[in-house]
């Protein structure tokens, strides 16, 4: 028999513990958005588009076929948009876009891109497609279901901190024709899901989804369908439709 070195010993318990330690040590957390400066009226650049994004579901106060435009630009739409979001989190609604604002909606941040209530899968086409095979690229539409889960946080918000199941998400087009849904479904580009809030009727989701700035609103007996069509012209259904 022959004896192993001291060298090679150490070099094996070094290579076994840097395995454990890759093994029990779960991976760091995805840094949050990173605000670089006080946001206001009158900024513009991408940080405002980022804001708008994170605020378009507070869109209105009431009922309004209203909504924030993702254009980087701060202007008074924004601000009310932001003072909503501040009230309903407790800070000052100053309209002004600091470091607690800030954290707040980074708070609402998920590390992997998504929002902290929902998750990319709750969206996935049910045929097994994910993002893909749709009327967009899976890119594209991950992006816009983002756009969505920010507007679907503030509903949430609203109607009490009650969780949201969503019944459908994006559909590929082969599922979208295989449910029988309308030839340009919003849901095969990733901008439309139908929803129940736990507590609320139809018609009560219907009346806090007029405040976040859904342009299409759709009344089934037990869920509600909604979308934002008005945003994006390019997909042939650039108008307001509440069907209600």
């Amino acid at each position: 028999m022959f004896q192993l070195s001291s060298k090679f010993r150490f070099s094996m318990l070094f290579a076994c513990l840097l395995v454990l330690a890759m093994l029990v040590v779960p991976p760091a957390k995805a840094d949050a958005y990173s605000w670089t400066r006080t946001l206001k009226v009158g900024d513009s650049g991408a940080d405002v588009k980022e804001l708008q994004i994170r605020v378009a579901g507070w869109a209105a106060s009431s009922p309004s076929q209203t909504y924030v435009a993702v254009d980087g630009v701060f202007g008074p739409q924004t601000e009310a948009a932001v003072k909503r979001f501040q009230q309903a989190y407790g800070l000052t609604p100053d309209g002004i876009v600091g470091p607690a604002t800030q954290a707040k909606l980074n708070a609402l941040e998920d590390s992997d891109g998504s929002t902290a209530h929902f998750n990319w899968s709750e969206f996935y086409s049910k045929d097994g497609s994910g993002f893909s095979g749709g009327k967009v690229s899976a890119a594209t539409v991950q992006e816009n279901v983002r756009r969505l889960m920010w507007k679907l946080e503030a509903l949430r918000k609203k109607a009490g901190d009650s969780p949201i199941t969503i019944n459908s998400g994006f559909r590929s087009i082969s599922h979208n024709s295989a449910v029988g849904g309308e030839s340009n479904s919003m849901h095969m580009y990733g901008i439309a899901a139908d929803i129940v809030v736990s507590g609320k009727s139809v018609s009560e989701v219907i009346n806090l989804a007029k405040t976040c700035g859904f342009s299409g609103i759709i009344r089934y007996s037990s869920f509600t369908h909604v979308d934002s069509r008005v945003e994006y012209p390019s997909y042939g259904a650039g108008y307001w439709y509440w069907n209600d």
